[in-house]
């Protein structure tokens, strides 16, 4: 098998874990805080990342970049899933899926803005074709089929995924992703004791049943395990072709939600969606630097 053929076939896996998570939180139906389940989550899967990472012989980073690389993962792991964990109990997977899958282009356009991308007249095209499906997959103009607070909040998560994926660039290029990785998630875990304690969880955990538990540990487990796979696609693919195959989260969230959740969809969601996927791959849809994470950097 190439190095190709591996990068494209981890990078779809990606795309796929990403939606089912997303169906995985729409199932537990609220049935946690959005914090609680955030400190879930990223525990499980800072545990699946400690085995490579400790393996790697990787430490904690210098004084000098440790605490902004903290800061980026508490808005990663931390402020990013608390939104999306918030909004996906008011919009359904699929329209969840839709809106996070934006992300991507999200990210291009900041970069633009701050010069560290050229923003070829695609990029603009590729938004406005993105923002016209949004439209659709919410409703906008219909009288709002999809809750506008659940809406904005995956959006925000969105941005902050777009964020952070901009400003952990110059760390990228320094050290290893699996280190700045776990590094980062490590300071998220960290920083969502204190907010997930104040949401007094122990009584929802003592009701939480077989079934919630198992999903809370497929979510946690699929991420860390998902994050590997992520770094796999990232070793034989330009970031941005690897970007593009995000676009299977929103398809995996809106088939599983319809077939095990009977979640019901707008009569614009299926449209929507394809102009949301042409809009993100037309803005993408180039060669772009492969990031640095190779372990001979430590």
């Amino acid at each position: 098998m190439t190095g190709l053929t591996i990068g494209l076939i981890a990078a779809a896996l990606t795309g796929v874990q990403v939606g089912s998570a997303m169906v995985a939180t729409r199932a537990l139906d609220g049935a946690l805080g959005p914090v609680t389940l955030a400190l879930l989550r990223y525990g499980v899967a800072l545990a699946v990342l400690s085995v490579p990472f400790l393996r790697a012989g990787y430490g904690a980073l210098p004084r000098r970049d440790l605490m902004a690389v903290a800061a980026l993962g508490v808005v990663q792991f931390g402020l990013l899933i608390i939104l999306l964990n918030w909004g996906l109990t008011r919009v359904g997977a699929a329209e969840g899926g839709v809106l996070f899958g934006v992300s991507p282009l999200v990210a291009l356009a900041l970069a633009a803005v701050l010069g560290r991308e050229r923003a070829p007249p695609r990029l603009w095209l590729g938004m406005t074709a993105t923002l016209a499906g949004i439209a659709l997959v919410t409703g906008a103009g219909q009288g709002g089929v999809v809750d506008p607070s659940g809406a904005a909040a995956v959006l925000a998560a969105a941005v902050c995924g777009a964020a952070a994926a901009v400003g952990f660039g110059p760390w990228l290029a320094r050290y290893p992703t699996l280190r700045v990785g776990t590094v980062s998630m490590a300071a998220a875990v960290v920083a969502l004791v204190p907010p997930a304690l104040a949401e007094a969880p122990w009584t929802a955990l003592a009701a939480l049943p077989p079934r919630g538990w198992l999903l809370v540990a497929f979510i946690g487990l699929t991420s860390g395990a998902g994050y590997l796979v992520w770094l796999t696609a990232l070793r034989h693919l330009p970031a941005g072709r690897a970007a593009l195959l995000l676009g299977l989260s929103p398809v995996t969230a809106a088939a599983l939600g319809t077939t095990l959740l009977g979640e019901a969809v707008s009569p614009g969601f299926w449209p929507g969606l394809a102009l949301v996927l042409a809009g993100v791959s037309l803005a993408l849809a180039r060669p772009g630097p492969k990031l640095a994470i190779g372990p001979e950097r430590r």
